[in-house]
């Protein structure tokens, strides 16, 4: 898709503000995750018809898929205010309190990252979500006592990386559970479409594609590239995102072809060029590369496991014959590895 306008136009004063419009506002706009929108509408329009509060609603998923976003499009499809709060920022019962006791009558409460809630606050949650009422507890001791409040009808959405790590009677006062999963290619590309046009970016559709195959399968790294290749095209370029440009651009930014960026390619090198493939513990993989060891843990294994290039083990991290031949080099022979593996 090609823009008719001026390539080389001075950048639009309201940049900022278009960018910040990249996030759909509503269920009809949201594109992927089909499955997860007509269950959610569902909850919504039901809601809506009966004049009534929406269930309280948890999003789980890896990061950049769209949790934030579906809580704000919950929010507009209800004609509720929305709250952002998030569950590092809830440590103590009265932080808890303090948020929904002045909650407006409907309001969403949004929570990121709901399993880092410190347990006394959690347990403030569960009477909140079931009876919208809290308990203030005046005084210490022996002579404590617990105030009840009643506190305004509102829903709860709480999105977590880690829903394992929630307990399960908070997940368990959750009327609608939605997993978000990784995005195919079909669905980047209309997203990409969709920001180059709110961008004012004239792109072609082997540009697109380009993007879409480097973006992980996730939505928030394909508009990230998607600047970035914007930026190139500009500067080295005619202003127009073709497959050249993008090539050009995420080879700059090293991000490979299979979407691999400085750290992904980092470990597998580290991997498969110092440690023989493996198996090495997670520490010693981190300190060769630079990194945190959460950072390699969080970041990067999970791309590299779902690709199928890394093996999670007991012994430790294991390179698999798709990251040999990633990196360039010949596999090891299966009798090799195996006596690899009863050295260690």
């Amino acid at each position: 898709m090609r823009d008719d306008g001026p390539l080389n136009a001075d950048p639009d004063p309201d940049d900022a503000v278009v960018e910040g419009a990249l996030r759909p506002t509503t269920l009809a706009d949201f594109i992927g995750q089909e499955r997860v929108k007509s269950q959610l509408g569902l909850v919504l329009e039901a809601a809506s018809r009966r004049n009534r509060t929406a269930d309280h609603v948890l999003i789980s998923g890896p990061p950049g898929l769209g949790k934030t976003t579906l809580a704000c499009i919950i929010a507009a499809e209800m004609n509720a205010p929305l709250r952002l709060t998030s569950g590092p920022a809830l440590q103590h019962a009265g932080d808890v309190a303090a948020v929904l006791a002045s909650l407006q009558p409907g309001e969403v409460l949004f929570v990121d990252e709901i399993h880092r809630t410190a347990r006394a606050a959690e347990e403030m949650l569960y009477l909140a979500m079931e009876d919208f009422r809290v308990d203030v507890v005046v005084g210490k001791g022996p002579g404590a006592t617990a105030i009840p409040l009643d506190i305004e009808r509102f829903t709860l959405v709480g999105a977590t990386t880690r829903a394992g790590l929630l307990p399960s009677p908070l997940r368990d006062r959750f009327g609608f559970t939605a997993h978000l999963d990784f995005y195919d290619s079909a669905d980047l590309e209309v997203i990409i479409t969709r920001s180059a046009t709110l961008l004012n970016v004239p792109v072609d559709a082997l540009g697109v594609a380009e993007i879409a195959g480097r973006c992980r399968g996730t939505p928030r790294i394909a508009n990230r590239l998607l600047r970035r290749v914007r930026d190139w095209a500009q500067i080295h370029g005619d202003g127009v995102v073709t497959q050249d440009s993008a090539r050009a651009a995420l080879e700059l930014y090293e991000v490979d072809a299979l979407g691999l960026d400085r750290i992904d390619q980092a470990v597998l090198d580290a991997l498969v060029r110092r440690f023989g493939g493996g198996p090495v513990g997670l520490s010693t993989l981190a300190v060769a590369v630079g990194e945190e060891a959460e950072t390699i843990e969080t970041v990067s294994e999970p791309f590299l496991v779902r690709l199928g290039m890394l093996l999670r083990t007991p012994r430790g991290r294991m390179a698999t014959p798709a990251a040999w031949r990633h990196a360039g080099l010949e596999p090891p022979r299966p009798d090799a590895a195996q006596q690899s593996l009863d050295l260690a």
